[in-house]
């Protein structure tokens, strides 16, 4: 399911870049062309993942664009409020990213690191109070923790 989602969100992407997007429904028909059938619901929090914003087109209309800068969406803006509020401890080795939370706080953590859906992480892993992240060989763990704005509490 996760493989599906993260593919539609590619595509909302794609749409929203290479053609003027103005509501959920037009989104939704071209969803649905390229066969993803989904509810308002589900374009609503789509459209929150990617970072889409709404803005105005200049002719009385909207239409949305992906945020500019990274930290604009939703979803980033949770994990940095995730990061703030429950990360402990970060070490790096190789291709991997070892976080430490407080008991509990762990699949918090590792939820909002996939929402944003950054490339080079292939995946988390989250125990009770510990998350692993594995970053992309290519890229190391060391970008990851950069990008995803661990840089402060790493050790």
């Amino acid at each position: 399911m996760r493989g599906v989602t993260a593919a539609r969100r590619r595509l909302v992407r794609e749409l929203i870049s290479a053609q003027p997007v103005s509501n959920q429904d037009q989104l939704r028909e071209l969803l649905a062309e390229a066969g993803h059938r989904v509810t308002q619901a589900t374009i609503s929090r789509d459209l929150d993942a990617v970072g889409a914003i709404k803005e105005p087109d200049g002719h009385g209309g909207g239409r949305y664009r992906l945020a500019a800068a990274p930290n604009e969406g939703p979803a980033r803006r949770a994990l940095y409020e995730a990061v703030r509020e429950f990360v402990q401890e970060v070490k790096t080795s190789g291709n991997l990213v070892v976080v430490s939370t407080p008991p509990g706080a762990a699949h918090l953590v590792a939820s909002r690191v996939d929402a944003i859906e950054f490339e080079a992480v292939l995946g988390t892993v989250a125990g009770d109070d510990t998350v692993l992240i594995v970053a992309d060989e290519a890229v190391g763990a060391r970008r990851v923790v950069e990008e995803i704005d661990l840089i402060g509490v790493s050790s």
